[in-house]
């Protein structure tokens, strides 16, 4: 799959003719131990030395540091005719969050950004596998809303993968895999209400075997209750994590293990409309699950 710039001479072949020269496109493709085989296209002389960095991206607010201190550097190695190749091995992990890359050693550029080329992510779309180790780190290349190559990392010593959602009346049933955590007594789902006076609702958790969970949660339990206006009112957002044991640290139930760096505008889910209030599951914009409730528009 390729990406299309606008407004920056940029084809889809070798070069532009008699436009602006082209920045350096990437295709990257992921194996099952989860290195990245990145191999760029630059015409630059074989005794050049080239580099590929992943940058972190800074958080709102936050200053940005310099790209060697901070950033994972990583050699380009001449692999023919103008082409160069890189290997960003799984260990050490990145850090979560979101990793912008770029090419350090153009001629009079201090970094230039990288486009995204083909992206092979087969070896990703394994679903939950017994075999994944923990702390879980999790790596998805992608092409950013501007065009550019990034990589969105997750980091999670313990998390619980959303599977198949399952919607019936005005409910909805998760089936779900806990990794770095053993299910043991008093194990549950919460539904958290975000806000300062959270609410929170607890569910039966059903094993289904091994480290396999499933629970289902009743849209009823997240609407306002008579005597209680504070007590789940909408609007609300219900976050959805996974008690494990009485006792232990609540785990976010997050979708992960698989090819899609930005789940929220690509899987929707139906809405159910109960009493002038609209429910609604959705991805975060981390991929983690929640529970939307609006008031329904009128009309």
């Amino acid at each position: 799959m390729s990406d299309s710039d606008s407004g920056s001479g940029v084809g889809s072949g070798g070069g532009s003719v008699n436009g602006p020269v082209e920045k350096p496109r990437a295709d990257v493709a992921v194996d099952e131990e989860g290195r990245f085989v990145v191999r760029v296209r630059l015409p630059l002389p074989a005794s050049a030395h080239p580099r590929l960095l992943f940058q972190p991206r800074p958080a709102k607010g936050q200053p940005k540091d310099r790209a060697e201190e901070t950033g994972r550097v990583v050699a380009l190695e001449p692999a023919g005719q103008d082409q160069w190749r890189a290997v960003l091995e799984a260990a050490p992990a990145l850090t979560e969050g979101r990793w912008d890359a770029y090419v350090l050693g153009m001629p009079g550029e201090e970094r230039t950004p990288l486009l995204p080329g083909l992206r092979d992510l087969r070896a990703l779309v394994s679903g939950a596998g017994d075999g994944r180790a923990t702390p879980l780190a999790v790596r998805i290349p992608y092409a950013t809303k501007d065009g550019r190559l990034a990589v969105r990392a997750w980091l999670r010593t313990t998390h619980a993968e959303a599977g198949r959602i399952v919607f019936a009346g005005h409910s909805m049933t998760v089936r779900a895999r806990l990794f770095g955590a053993r299910l043991g007594e008093g194990a549950a789902a919460l539904l958290h209400r975000r806000g300062r006076d959270t609410v929170v609702r607890q569910l039966a958790l059903r094993a289904e075997g091994g480290q396999d969970f499933s629970f289902t949660a009743d849209y009823q339990d997240l609407l306002a209750e008579r005597g209680q206006p504070g007590d789940g009112a909408a609007p609300a957002v219900w976050d959805v994590y996974v008690l494990p044991a009485a006792g232990a640290s609540r785990i976010r139930v997050a979708r992960l293990l698989d090819d899609v760096a930005d789940r929220k505008t690509v899987f929707v889910y139906p809405a159910a409309t109960l009493g002038g209030v609209t429910v609604r599951p959705y991805y975060t914009v981390d991929n983690d699950l929640a529970v939307d409730v609006a008031l329904t528009p009128a009309g």
